[in-house]
């Protein structure tokens, strides 16, 4: 259950951080709202994935799904560029991703 938590966590970061872009600096009311909802959701479930799966392990992960996440809505819902060395990166991230999986414990 930890890892589902985790997971959801980070997809709710990718939320978070696509709305406060939104949020203009914390302009526009609704926009602000999403992100602050979001934000407490992505920690609390963060929290509780962190009951049982290590901190290091639980925080890598969590930040780089957010991080890898982002950079996808970046690219698809503002138009950042995608280039050869940004794709890379997000590999490696990824990569990181996997094996902090792998080397968990069960």
């Amino acid at each position: 259950m930890a890892w589902i938590y985790l997971f959801i966590a980070g997809l709710l970061e990718v939320v978070w951080a696509y709305f406060l872009k939104e949020s203009n600096g914390f302009s526009r009311l609704a926009p602000s709202a999403v992100t602050i909802a979001t934000m407490i959701a992505s920690f609390g479930l963060l929290s509780m994935s962190m009951r049982t799966l290590p901190l290091g392990t639980a925080y890598a992960v969590w930040t780089g799904i957010g991080a890898v996440g982002t950079f996808a809505v970046g690219i698809v819902a503002h138009g950042e560029t995608l280039s050869a060395m940004r794709m890379a990166s997000a590999m490696l991230i990824i990569t990181g991703l996997v094996m902090m999986k792998l080397s968990s414990p069960p």
